[in-house]
């Protein structure tokens, strides 16, 4: 069990859970990071006590420097400071909980520094996860998933002895809010419709990815960097319940399964206590009382980004950051209701069209085809 952790992304959803479990166990905070959510850092400020409070710009970090000033607490911002919390001597777990690219960088500083990482952030690996995972091979460090899915995926290959064990991995989807619509529906559907997921609570960039089923892509594109597996190990399933969060298929035909409530602290508990476990402030799952469980195959059609984030894990190289850079960008537009559902999918394939492909990128030119896409949905909603 780790002692000490930084958590990147504190005031995120992911981040209060994990606080919320840290608050639980025998472990101290080392670093905090967050956007512009100064109230609620100067909060988490004051019952964790961190050595090091980071916010995204310069005046957040002096209003929050203010705030907090009777508090032995340095306060800093920007990359520079996300990278010091990802790095700081004192923590041996860093949670990145981060959302999007931001994630990357203080990541990869976190490997290169020996630390374990709670991985929440997963667009870390979908972007660049030939590079993490090379990085987390050559510094020994280990990664452990914070997703409900991978982290499922990653307690069912506790019982196997060896990956070539593995059939394929079969990663569950919810369906989201608009499970059973099809295209003519889905082109009337709101922000407000699109942010009310039917199981979990989680921030509004990744309740919408769920909607469009973006986000179940990117868990396959993260599946395959983390486990080492091609595209064709790695299927989803829609499973409206979220109580089976993933299977693992053996090359035998044995199936194993992780089930549970669906409550995002469990996994990143055990991410925190691995390889041992602890009593959990979860509900327990009452498997007389949770009803059937039902499975289907994902509509393609009526959800096409799934299909296209396959594509671009196929063709490997820039096309998942380009494809990764698109989709924040336009689902940052849809929330601001500028674009409606189905121009994310536009804007998305359009980059992944335009933006020029380079088959074996390094770590800038990632970034830079990161930042291509999103010039290029910027320049498409301008017109």
């Amino acid at each position: 069990m780790v002692t000490c952790v930084s958590v990147l992304g504190s005031t995120g959803s992911i981040g209060r859970q994990s606080l919320d479990i840290i608050s639980r166990m025998p472990v101290r905070v080392a670093a905090l990071t967050a956007g512009q959510s100064v109230d609620r850092m100067a909060e988490q400020c004051r019952q964790f006590v961190p050595e090091l409070a980071v916010m995204a710009t310069e005046q957040a970090a002096m209003e929050l420097k203010e705030r907090i000033a009777d508090l032995p607490i340095r306060v800093s911002w920007g990359e520079d400071g996300l990278i010091e919390a990802a790095t700081i001597v004192s923590a041996d777990c860093v949670i990145t909980a981060v959302v999007g690219m931001l994630g990357l960088k203080p990541t990869l500083a976190a490997i290169r520094a020996g630390k374990r990482i709670g991985l929440a952030n997963k667009e870390t690996l979908v972007c660049a996860g030939e590079l993490v995972m090379a990085e987390a091979e050559k510094y020994g460090t280990e990664i452990i998933p914070v997703d409900s899915e991978h982290s499922a995926i990653f307690q069912c290959l506790m019982g196997l002895h060896d990956h070539k064990e593995i059939h394929r991995l079969i990663l569950t989807c919810s369906g989201g809010p608009f499970f059973g619509m099809d295209r003519q529906q889905l082109q009337q559907v709101t922000k407000a419709d699109a942010l009310k997921h039917p199981n979990w609570k989680m921030g509004a960039k990744i309740t919408i990815d769920c909607a469009t089923l973006m986000n179940k892509g990117l868990e396959v594109i993260e599946a395959m960097r983390l486990y080492r597996l091609p595209l064709e190990q790695v299927d989803v399933v829609i499973h409206r319940q979220s109580i089976v969060h993933s299977f693992v298929e053996c090359v035998d035909g044995a199936v194993m399964a992780q089930l549970g409530t669906p409550d995002m602290r469990l996994p990143i508990q055990l991410a925190l206590t691995y390889p041992e476990r602890m009593e959990c402030p979860v509900d327990r799952l009452e498997l007389t009382k949770c009803g059937a469980l039902s499975f289907c195959e994902p509509d393609t059609d009526a959800f096409p980004c799934l299909a296209l984030a396959r594509e671009c894990a196929k063709m490997g190289g820039t096309a998942c950051p380009v494809m990764n850079g698109a989709n924040e960008a336009a689902v940052a537009l849809f929330l601001e209701d500028k674009i409606g559902f189905y121009d994310i999918y536009r804007l998305v394939k359009g980059a992944v069209d335009a933006v020029p492909f380079i088959a074996e990128p390094t770590l800038e030119q990632i970034l830079e085809a990161d930042r291509l896409a999103r010039v290029y949905v910027t320049e498409q909603t301008a017109i």
